[in-house]
């Protein structure tokens, strides 16, 4: 899952990433597209690739929309919703007595798109990175001021 707003570079990267178009199909909408419509959707795209003979089935979903709005509070619960009805159905796939063919549309990474303009993290971006610490596995983001030190001073010591 690949999210952030609009303009910093999400598709690319995906595309660059793996050396395949994700997205052939992808039309630019015009600014004005862009102002009539100010909702987030959710687009699942998946493609085969092969690597050195092993096939891979990659699903990656953007998020176009995401961040762009004036009032963007609970813009990020759809995402969440999308993230637990995955897992959910595979859970019941699991349970099922069918289990040979399960496809896992399950989560696995999100690469979450901080904008380099403006002096920090906005407020929309701590929620979404606070609701997705649940969801997602790795560090947990810290849940109150005072931990927020110790978690960036962790994060710099890990770093090269």
């Amino acid at each position: 899952m690949v999210l952030g707003e609009s303009g910093l570079g999400k598709s690319t990267l995906i595309n660059s990433l793996f050396l395949t178009d994700l997205y052939p199909d992808r039309v630019v909408p015009s600014a004005a597209d862009k102002i009539a419509k100010k909702t987030m959707s959710l687009d699942a795209s998946t493609v085969e690739i092969e690597e050195r003979g092993v096939k891979l089935r990659l699903t990656v979903v953007d998020t176009p929309g995401f961040g762009d709005a004036m009032d963007n509070s609970g813009s990020f619960q759809e995402i969440i919703r999308y993230i637990d009805d995955q897992f959910e159905r595979y859970l019941r796939d699991e349970s099922g007595l069918n289990r040979k063919n399960i496809v896992d549309n399950r989560v696995h990474c999100c690469f979450y798109f901080v904008s380099p303009y403006g002096h920090g993290l906005k407020p929309l971006d701590v929620e979404v990175m606070r609701q997705l610490s649940d969801k997602v596995r790795g560090k947990h983001f810290p849940q109150n001021e005072n931990t927020k030190f110790e978690f960036l001073n962790s994060r710099s010591a890990s770093c090269p």
